[in-house]
């Protein structure tokens, strides 16, 4: 690249990032995911490094954030409010560590870890001990007067503790995050969607515009948090010579201070707190996007200084993008086994959370009304864990005609029958009983693993016997012949064996399996055990009315309600009829006694099992005195390993714990 192209592209960097900053931060409503904007950002310091004639000072790599609007009630913060350089891998962090090493001259360095909470920063000042002022971030040298709104608060304190007077700074500026916990934020959003308002698309985006209202007795009512990470300003007080010390003077105070923070004493303590929280982040109460890692001496701190942008000091480890952007190539609709019509658009295949995307759901149509998505937009996806994706928004949209914007259908896709709207939901439903799409969905899920458990009875298997005309219902199942089989292309000799095998196998399989596989609205693998183990047998459960049901715990009205109407249905119980005159039995074995092999014993369980579901491998533990958790630690007792195990598998390793396979713990269940 010669100097012209250079020029001509870091000006192109410039005013690209300039434009995102301040759609993120003065607008709250991000065009791009995290990762892309860091993308820009980092080709723009390399260029700038390369042809320094080039670099200007209000360049966005020189500085934090972005402006606030000309109209807000500015305040000059007392100490700058640096933003952090950002790590994507342990090889970049292991490589800032031997930065901070070599500009420590140190072998060794003790690091805070915190988790990375998405929210807003902001800072807050105390006189005397007094709450005087909360500010935004803003572009880090000033921020947005909000200290009406902060004070609602109720994480934040007003008036610092007094346990020990004479420890109280004359003046303190501590910075921190303002945040909202996930079921507040799902509360928020669905309260919003009856009364016919917007829909925050996040818990971040909700706390901006929540700390930033007009009407601060509407912040009140957002249930916003508030985590302490730092101070800018300490004048007078005690003697404070750590970011570990500061955070014990902070409680003292009265502030919030993570309690999963943690002093580390090297760099291998911070990549395994990193590789921890990463796979616990989705069962935390908030959303957190990664970890800061700070020098844990504010000797060590003043010592590697800041850059104009950010301290050499601490570093955020961000874990993989939850968020990308994409283009919506089209728009299909999936016809599921209830009969629900439910929107997926097909997207240009994008890397998120470490997987390449190619479908999201939309949920249902007035869901697509909403974002007004049509084919080719751009759209920001989301993806949380192991979540189906979905699509946030369109953050560019496509000028088509009226006739390429997707309407909601008035038939089913499948089978041409008319759909209709059910009355309290907002899908669209296929009450066709004999639609092909409804019945091929019905069986896969009976024949599935986690219900009748029919090993060979595929998709493929399905969709043949259907074109054939071999079931109309899951009882149809039972009534295969093996030249039925031989007489599919699919099939020879011993697959048409094993398969017919495997469906007679299936025919002891307890009630609970059973009623799990009926796919009965409302009515889960969890909910399904609770009924068969309360009432034994399919004709006890079918005569059961509704008080019944309610009286038993963990079934509500609405489980209840859905069982009696479900059997009520002349289909299902012409479909029990034949079940039952083909040999099931549909009834659910008493607990066995006593046999408590696993007492007090923990278990984790990781990969892809073939012979139990989770849940079905979870609840034998308990039912033997044991018990299932989530993550690996020294605490743990056993891992169960399948195929394709996660980084549970090496955690185990490193820890030591007993680590068997799939037969070794079905032997333990046998012994």
């Amino acid at each position: 690249m010669n100097k012209e192209e250079a020029k001509k592209r870091i000006q192109y960097l410039s005013d690209e990032l300039n434009n995102h900053n301040h759609k993120y931060y003065v607008l709250s409503q991000p065009s791009i995911s995290d990762k892309e904007y860091d993308d820009l950002l980092k080709e723009l310091i390399d260029l700038e490094s390369s042809f320094p004639e080039f670099l200007d000072i209000n360049s966005p790599s020189q500085r934090v954030g972005s402006k606030l609007p000309s109209s807000a009630d500015t305040v000059i913060h007392r100490a700058k409010m640096y933003s952090l350089d950002n790590t994507y891998s342990v090889d970049e962090l292991k490589a800032w560590d031997q930065r901070v090493l070599k500009g420590l001259n140190a072998k060794i360095c003790e690091y805070t870890v915190e988790l990375k909470i998405d929210g807003i920063s902001a800072s807050l000042t105390y006189e005397n001990g007094g709450f005087i002022l909360g500010a935004t971030r803003g572009d880090g040298a000033s921020g947005e007067n909000v200290t009406n709104n902060l004070r609602t608060v109720r994480s934040i304190p007003l008036k610092l503790k007094k346990k020990r007077p004479a420890l109280l700074p004359a003046v303190l500026d501590v910075r921190g995050e303002v945040y909202m916990n996930r079921k507040d934020f799902d509360s928020l959003n669905k309260n919003r969607k009856k009364e016919g308002q917007d829909i925050f698309a996040n818990p971040r985006n909700a706390t901006s515009g929540s700390v930033k209202l007009l009407d601060s007795r509407v912040t009140s009512q957002r249930k916003l948090n508030y985590f302490i990470h730092s101070y800018g300003v300490i004048e007078g007080g005690p003697e404070c010579n750590s970011q570990w010390e500061f955070f014990k003077l902070a409680k003292d105070w009265g502030f919030s201070v993570q309690d999963t923070s943690r002093l580390c004493k090297n760099i291998d303590e911070v990549i395994k707190y990193c590789i921890e929280f990463q796979q616990k982040r989705d069962g935390l109460p908030y959303e957190v996007d990664g970890v800061v890692i700070k020098v844990n001496s504010f000797l060590g701190q003043q010592k590697l200084g800041e850059t104009l942008k950010s301290p050499r000091w601490a570093v955020a480890y961000k874990f993989p993008a939850f968020q990308a952007t994409t283009r919506v190539d089209k728009i299909v609709i999936q016809v599921g086994r209830t009969g629900v019509l439910t929107p997926v658009a097909e997207l240009e295949p994008v890397e998120c959370a470490g997987v390449v995307i190619s479908r999201a759901t939309l949920h249902n149509f007035d869901e697509v009304e909403r974002l007004k998505i049509k084919q080719g937009d751009r759209v920001l996806i989301e993806r949380a864990g192991d979540v189906i994706p979905k699509i946030v928004k369109v953050v560019e949209s496509k000028e088509v005609g009226s006739k390429e914007i997707f309407k909601a259908p008035v038939t089913c896709p499948e089978c041409g029958s008319k759909v209709v709207k059910l009355k309290d939901n907002v899908a669209l439903k296929c009450i066709n009983p004999r639609c092909s799409k409804k019945l091929e969905r019905s069986i896969l899920h009976f024949a599935s693993r986690g219900a009748m458990d029919i090993e060979g009875m595929g998709e493929a298997v399905v969709n043949q016997l259907l074109d054939e005309s071999k079931l109309e219902d899951i009882s149809d199942i039972y009534f295969l012949k093996r030249e039925d089989l031989l007489a599919l292309e699919l099939f020879k000799d011993k697959r048409a064996d094993n398969l017919i095998d495997a469906i007679a196998k299936s025919k002891k399989q307890p009630l609970s399996r059973v009623l799990f596989g009926f796919g009965i609205p409302n009515i889960g693998e969890k909910a399904a055990l609770t009924l068969a183990e309360n009432f034994a047998d399919i004709d006890s459960l079918i005569n059961a009315d509704m008080s019944d049901l309610e009286s038993i715990h963990e079934i509500g009205s609405v489980m209840a309600e859905s069982v009696v109407e479900y059997f009520k249905q002349e289909t299902v119980k012409r479909t029990i009829a034949k079940l039952k005159e083909a040999g099931l039995k549909m009834t659910e074995p008493k607990k066995k006694q006593g046999l408590k092999i696993f007492e007090n014993k923990r278990f984790v369980f990781t990969g892809e099992l073939k012979t139990f579901t989770r849940s079905s491998a979870g609840s034998l533990v308990k039912e033997m005195g044991g018990s299932v958790v989530s993550t690996v630690s020294k605490n743990t007792d056993f891992i169960v390993i399948g195929d394709s195990p996660g980084s549970k598998y090496k955690k185990a390793l490193e820890l030591n714990i007993k680590i068997i396979d799939e037969k070794q713990f079905r032997e333990m269940l046998n012994a």
